[in-house]
């Protein structure tokens, strides 16, 4: 819904195309069944080109599972049979890598594009890749680890960019398109990568 819509007429909307909704919804679920949710034992990372196995160690003495992992290898020990638990580490493991990973690339972006930030934060953000606060926070939705490098670099120079214009109007995609000449596809593909993320991760 457009920004500063009331939910007042978001609901008056929705009443209205009550029949249709169903419809649409019906036609969808026809066409693309939804994935039966299991734990991932292999994950794949295109945005950093990497690919790591997970295992899982059951401990019973405990109720709650951790993470650590090394090189390419994730393990997960506790209470690995709830898998809520189980997801809710895997969610805490990848947003400590893209903390990791997408830093650096954001500070060099920053430095390319002379447009700054003052902090980073790596959120799992369910409706949006990021944001950029009026002061001067970032955040990057650690989903972005699942897209092409392309799609995360477009995403972090539209952020960038928005620490000189605090919305979407011709002066703010001109600014983009001199830092990313393909930023109108990009942002288009980036609106529909949400199906690249994984069930698992209850994005969907």
């Amino acid at each position: 819904m457009p920004r500063r819509t009331k939910p007042a007429e978001v609901q008056t909307f929705v009443r209205e195309h009550r029949q249709w909704i169903d419809a649409a919804r019906a036609s969808f679920a026809k066409l693309h069944p939804p994935e039966v949710f299991s734990l991932p034992v292999i994950v794949e990372l295109p945005a950093i080109g990497r690919r790591f196995r997970v295992n899982y160690e059951r401990q019973s003495s405990t109720k709650s599972v951790r993470y650590r992992s090394k090189n390419d290898l994730v393990v997960l020990s506790g209470r690995t049979s709830d898998e809520k638990l189980c997801v809710g580490a895997l969610k805490r493991w990848l947003a400590s890598l893209a903390k990791e990973e997408f830093r650096p690339r954001l500070d060099a972006l920053s430095a390319a594009t002379r447009n700054p930030f003052k902090t980073m934060h790596v959120r799992g953000q369910r409706t949006c890749w990021g944001s950029h606060a009026s002061s001067g926070t970032i955040s990057i939705n650690y989903s972005l680890l699942f897209l092409d490098p392309a799609l995360v670099r477009y995403l972090m120079i539209h952020e960038l960019c928005h620490a000189r214009h605090m919305n979407h109007s011709r002066r703010f995609w001109r600014l983009v398109g001199q830092f990313e000449p393909d930023c109108k596809r990009l942002d288009r593909a980036l609106t529909e990568a949400w199906k690249q993320i994984p069930v698992w991760l209850g994005f969907s």
